[in-house]
Formats: C-alpha cells, sequence, structure tokens
C-alpha cells in the first residue's frame, strides 16, 4: 500500500503543476470571452417571409448582386479573376452559392442593407470621412426594402447545399478562405487535399514555371489584400492548436471582443458553420487526432494492466522473502 499512496501523491502533484502551467496560466494570460451563441442580438430579425422566386429576380438584378459575386450553382461564374477582384475591391467577393446556409439570416440581411455595420467595420469605413465600404448598400428596388430583402434571403437559402451536403472545407472556403491560407495539404477519408491559398486550391504543376506563375498571383492577391486589412491575415494551418476552439469560435462571432479596432470583420455564420471551420481546422492542424485519442486509450490500458502484474508480482517477492 504504501506504494500506491506514493503514486497517489506524485499524481496528485503532477496533475497541480500542470494545471498551474497550462489551463491556469492561459486563464490569466488570454483574454476570456464567452460565447454569445451566434445569435447577433445587435442585429434586427427578419420580420418578413421571404419569397425566393422574387428574390432571385433581385439578386440577379436590381439588387445587382451578380455584379460583383459568382453564384456557381446557378450557372454564374464570378465576373472577374480573383486578383482582379482583390485589386479592385480588397477582398475576392465570395460566391454565393452557399451563403444561405454558412451565414445566419439576420446577418445575411443586415449585411445587404448596410455592409459595415454588419460586419463591425464602421471604425473603418466612415462615410462621413469619404470612406466607402466596397460593398454597397442596398436601398431596395422600389418596394417594401424588408420585403426585398428577405425575398434575396430566402433565394440564397434555396440554392446552398444543407446539412451534411455542405462540408467543413466548403464552409471554411465560404466564410474565411478569401482572407486566410492553409499551407500545409491535409488527408482525409482516405483522399489528399491540396494546401489551400487566397485564390484557391494550389495544385500540382509539371513545369515549375507553371508553379512560379501560380505563386505571383497569389503574391498579388496578397499585396492588394494587406492594404485592404493593413496587414496580410495569418496562416491558419496550426491555429486549432495554437489558440484552441474557444478561441477561435469566439473571435469569428466578435473579432472586435479580443481586438478593438481590427480590419477583421465579423464573419456572421451560423453555431453549425461555426463548428464545420473548426472541424476543418482540426482535419488541417489536428488531422492525428482520433489516431491519438486511440492510441492513448490503449496505453492507459496498458498501463493498468502492467501495474496489476507488477503489484501481484511484488507481493509474490516478498511473500518469499518473509
Amino acid at each position: 500500500m504504501k506504494e500506491l499512496f506514493i503514486l497517489a501523491v506524485v499524481t496528485f502533484f503532477t496533475l497541480v503543476t500542470y494545471y498551474l502551467v497550462e489551463p491556469f496560466a492561459h486563464s490569466q494570460m488570454h483574454k476570456h470571452i464567452e460565447s454569445e451563441g451566434f445569435t447577433y442580438k445587435d442585429l434586427p430579425a427578419l420580420t418578413k417571409k421571404g419569397d425566393a422566386a422574387r428574390g432571385k429576380d433581385l439578386v440577379m438584378g436590381a439588387g445587382a448582386c451578380a455584379g460583383c459575386h459568382g453564384i456557381e450553382v446557378a450557372g454564374m461564374p464570378a465576373p472577374m479573376d480573383p486578383v482582379t477582384a482583390a485589386q479592385s475591391y480588397g477582398v475576392n467577393p465570395p460566391d454565393l452559392s452557399n451563403a444561405g446556409s454558412v451565414f445566419d439570416p439576420k446577418f445575411l440581411a443586415a449585411l445587404i442593407k448596410n455592409p459595415a455595420h454588419a460586419l463591425m467595420v464602421e471604425h473603418k469605413f466612415d462615410p462621413a470621412k469619404g470612406k466607402m465600404h466596397p460593398m454597397p448598400s442596398f436601398y431596395g428596388a422600389g418596394g417594401d426594402i424588408d420585403q426585398e430583402v428577405a425575398d434575396m434571403v430566402a433565394y440564397l437559402q434555396s440554392i446552398a447545399k444543407k446539412g451534411e451536403e455542405l462540408t467543413p472545407a466548403m464552409t471554411f472556403e465560404t466564410a474565411c478562405g478569401r482572407c486566410h491560407a492553409i499551407h500545409y495539404p491535409y488527408v482525409k477519408d482516405g483522399k489528399n487535399h491540396p494546401a489551400w491559398t487566397q485564390i484557391g486550391e494550389k495544385p500540382s504543376f509539371k513545369h515549375k514555371q507553371d508553379e512560379l506563375a501560380f505563386e505571383a498571383k497569389v503574391l498579388d492577391y496578397q499585396d492588394a489584400l494587406t492594404k485592404y486589412m493593413g496587414t496580410l491575415p495569418p496562416d491558419l494551418s496550426m491555429y486549432i492548436r495554437s489558440r484552441g476552439e474557444h478561441y477561435i469560435k469566439t473571435f469569428i462571432e466578435n473579432p472586435q471582443n479580443y481586438l478593438k479596432g481590427t480590419a477583421m470583420p465579423r464573419v456572421g455564420v451560423t453555431a453549425e458553420s461555426a463548428d464545420k471551420i473548426i472541424e476543418h481546422l482540426e482535419d488541417v492542424g489536428d488531422s492525428k487526432r482520433h489516431e491519438r485519442a486511440a492510441v492513448g486509450a490503449n496505453v492507459m490500458i496498458y498501463i493498468i494492466i502492467f501495474a496489476i502484474f507488477a503489484i501481484l508480482w511484488k507481493k509474490e517477492v516478498w511473500r518469499e522473502l518473509h
């Protein structure tokens, strides 16, 4: 029993040391923000029931969305290549195919009406100072603007992939992929996925000059993005490990809570989309997590069995000595 007591004491102090070094130290060194549940309480609720057919006419017509955004699911490619779009607007406008599922409906409605307010970047884009957000506000098409906005949101929801059809990678691409790169390729479900750049997946090249031409486009895009944001947004390859799930989720939800005055906009995703973004970052930065958990369980089982045999062996030896 003496050995078990010593083991208990060592285990206790090891756990206390770990707590002081890891969770407690992090809680003191980093600001802790509680999640708001991705409810966006500062944004008004949608009070009108949208009509997807009317919304399609607005998105393609008076709403002028298709003038800047591609809608691949509707057979409409982006009007500009990513580099030209970034040089024109600061960042490449997202394809709207899955916007209706990735983003919260209230956020989408607010974004259509007043982009700077919805994105929480009014400190950066102030019309009174002649600084306009590159996405123009929608002032209506001659009818009830609230109804028109609800119709546009309904159309975007009607064309978007839903549930498991909307993969974590698709969600990341729509919500984060135009500003953030992922340097490392990864494997999921036995399939290889290439590295992600702000202009899309990095393909494999047969000729070096083709690779250099692609990298030059990436650099041109990053130059435009840096001028727009003030700094190049970080590569997110290992962020799930260096920051953790809670930090990333709450930062996505409201960047101003962590960095007052930051140029990073509020992303406006749903809680489900946030979970998928986290899953994608785990697939990239911690792709062996499931194997590690399984190995960890097996190691613990081995240690327990080994400890039992060690105790039985020790008793047997001491019995013979006595």
